[in-house]
Order: structure tokens, then sequence, then C-alpha cells
């Protein structure tokens, strides 16, 4: 490639990509840029290789979020969740701005290097829910207020649930008390539908007691009209991993 081909080449690239995020061979291709050519464009500097066909421009300070878009379309159901979801729709409890972003997803993945040593997060992934259809999963995902269009959240609905269900390994149950009484108006219907498909019996029970204790919405009215997964009809007393005793009721 001659002086002015590769010159060419570069301004499309400056001219063709939007700064605030990484980019992959897949992006690059269209621009006539190959794994080839891209390597060597990192070799002089004109990108930075953030990993194995991952790149980035110089001196791009890219954000979060530019970053959990670029990686959504790379881990089916890869959304932000549990408290650092609630943190978003304004319920919090002392979280500070280098808390560590909650990431859940659909399938086993590990986050890149290049992602974590920019933002602290770890991720999780469990079969929390058995989703009867495509519909209510994407019902329990959206983009807050003031988020890039895309960038896919928990449900305030969908992100209690989740966060109940880390307690005592990832999650205090502490913290997760203080954060369960700061959320407010859920949507029934939603919450219903998730709590009868959530496969966890500790955050299903966790769930009915702190919403018979807060008034969250009535317990029973979503016992006779959800087939929630309770288990057995006795208590529920476990040591959880962190070391809590946690003594539940079958229905809260």
């Amino acid at each position: 490639m001659d002086a002015n081909s590769r010159h060419q080449v570069i301004k499309r690239l400056q001219t063709g990509l939007l700064r605030g995020a990484p980019f992959d061979l897949t992006t690059l291709a269209p621009l006539g840029v190959s794994a080839q050519l891209a390597a060597r464009y990192a070799e002089g500097g004109w990108l930075v290789r953030l990993a194995h066909g991952v790149y980035a421009f110089p001196n791009d300070d890219f954000g979060v979020y530019g970053a959990l878009k670029f990686l959504q379309h790379r881990v089916p159901g890869l959304h932000i969740g549990g408290k650092s979801a609630l943190a978003l729709q304004g319920v919090r409890h002392n979280l500070g701005s280098r808390d560590t972003l909650v990431l859940w997803g659909d399938a086993r993945f590990a986050l890149p290097t290049w992602f974590t040593s920019r933002f602290p997060a770890r991720y999780a992934h469990a079969s929390l829910f058995d989703w009867p259809d495509d519909a209510l999963a994407s019902k329990s995902v959206t983009t807050p207020p003031g988020l890039p269009d895309g960038l896919r959240v928990s449900t305030s609905e969908r992100a209690v649930l989740e966060m109940l269900y880390e307690v005592g390994t990832k999650q205090s149950l502490e913290e997760a008390r203080n954060l369960f009484d700061g959320v407010r108006s859920p949507r029934k219907d939603l919450l219903g539908q998730l709590l009868a498909h959530c496969t966890s019996v500790k955050a299903v029970r966790l769930f009915l007691t702190w919403a018979r204790e807060t008034g969250l919405v009535d317990a029973d009215d979503l016992l006779a009209r959800y087939p929630l997964r309770t288990g057995s009809n006795k208590r529920w007393m476990s040591r959880l991993p962190d070391g809590t005793l946690l003594s539940l009721n079958p229905h809260g």
C-alpha cells in the first residue's frame, strides 16, 4: 500500500468511527482494514491494541458505557444488573463512584483485562429465570434516562431479584435490605411474572419476607395470583457462605 492509499484508509478510520468505545475487526473490515493492517497501524501508533482483534484510538479515554455497548455485541444477554442497576435508577445506599459494577449475562464469560483494568467490575452468570419466551426477558431490561441508547440495564423488578440471589456470597444481607427499602412502586404484573419464573427459592422467599415487612407489595396477593417457587412448607434455615444465618418462612 502506497503512502497516499494508507493516508486515505487512516482518514476513513478517523472520520468513520466514533470515539468513546473500542472496536473490532468486524467493524474495521468495511473500512478496508484487515487484521494485518490493523496490527501495522497499532505498531505505527494510529491505533491502540487492547486485546486480540480489539482496538481503540490513541488517547481515546472511552467510558464504561461505550465499552459495555461494545461487549453487548459479544456476550449474549449482557446487562448491568443487581445493585448497580438499582443505583442507576435512583436506589442507592452509600454507593461510591468506584464501586464494583455488577454485570449479568446469559453465557459464561470472563471480562477482558482491558475492561476490568479501567472499570472495576464483576460478571454473574446463573440461570436465575427460566424464561417462558423472549418477551419477558426483553421487558425486564431497559435504558434509564440519560444513558446511551441501547445500553441494557435490569429494571428495578429484575434487579432486586438478581441482588437477592447474591445475598450471602457477593452481596451482604445488610446492604441488600437497605437497598430493598429504597425500592418504590414496582410494576406488579412484571414483578409477579419475574417471581413466577425465578428459580432461586432463597431469592423468592427473601423477597416475600421483606415485602411483608416493608409493605412494598401485597405478598399474599402475589402468592394467590402467581405460581411462586417457595420450596417446601418448612422454614428454611441456612448458614450462608459469608457466615450469615438466614431463616425464612415458606411464604415470607
